[in-house]
């Protein structure tokens, strides 16, 4: 029987129906406008410079992937590291290698990708940031994100053939990945992806502060900052820290 904390995420199943209110909603509208960047489903590299840095970059970040692959079996499933995500990921065909999280700094995974780290710390406004590993045959179902304070950014590490079977819905929308190049977009949305190949999909996953104009930037600020000290996250930093400790232990 499925309950609130496994039951898969859609607007007829919230995490809260707060969160899919029409107020709620007709707020975060608004926020989105009110912000830099606009309300789009998805954004242009040409609205977040620093992307086109990262790819770039994007074949030294894959050489450094391609040592932490190497230990697959090894690496954590997202609800693993933060069991939330069990609603949407109940098995372990999303495995994940942190970098940051609200805070937090996977120190030892940064200094077996140094080249990665580098370029993620000249990332203005960085939250979170790690590879995020979809096995073959992976469909991550539809679900979106609470906090309109962050945009999210996939850098295509590794994209299988056949050119579209690796594909993101956000809002209505569609995209594919591609090695080497950016989907920039807002995880307010609903979204859902797909790896419909026999190969894995590896992007590098990050999330960034939503730029604003003062005083909604400083309120952001101080919201971003508060998620460090919330459960979700503390209990992230400490799963985290067990799976370095049990990994050492081999």
């Amino acid at each position: 029987m499925q309950t609130a904390a496994t039951r898969p995420q859609s607007p007829h199943t919230p995490i809260h129906p707060v969160f899919d209110s029409a107020a709620y909603r007709r707020l975060e509208a608004w926020l989105g406008e009110q912000s830099d960047v606009g309300n789009a489903p998805f954004f242009t590299t040409e609205q977040f410079p620093w992307s086109q840095r990262l790819e770039a970059s994007w074949q030294t970040i894959r050489q450094e992937l391609l040592q932490v692959l190497e230990q697959i079996d090894a690496l954590p499933s997202f609800q693993d590291i933060m069991p939330r995500q069990q609603r949407i990921s109940p098995d372990d065909k999303w495995k994940t290698y942190f970098f940051c999280a609200f805070g937090f700094v996977a120190e030892t995974n940064c200094r077996q990708c140094p080249e990665t780290w580098k370029l993620l710390q000249q990332i203005p406004g960085l939250q979170s940031a790690f590879f995020s590993i979809l096995a073959p045959g992976k469909h991550i179902p539809e679900h979106r994100g609470k906090h309109k304070g962050l945009i999210r950014y996939h850098l295509g590490l590794i994209v299988p053939e056949p050119a579209g079977a690796c594909r993101l819905r956000v809002g209505d929308q569609m995209r594919h990945w591609q090695a080497g190049e950016s989907l920039i977009f807002d995880d307010t949305y609903y979204h859902e992806a797909w790896n419909e190949t026999s190969d894995y999909r590896v992007v590098l996953f990050v999330d960034v502060a939503r730029p604003f104009s003062w005083p909604l930037s400083w309120v952001n600020s101080a919201v971003n900052r508060l998620l460090a000290f919330s459960p979700l996250v503390k209990q992230a930093k400490q799963n985290h820290l067990d799976w370095e400790h049990t990994l050492a232990q081999r």
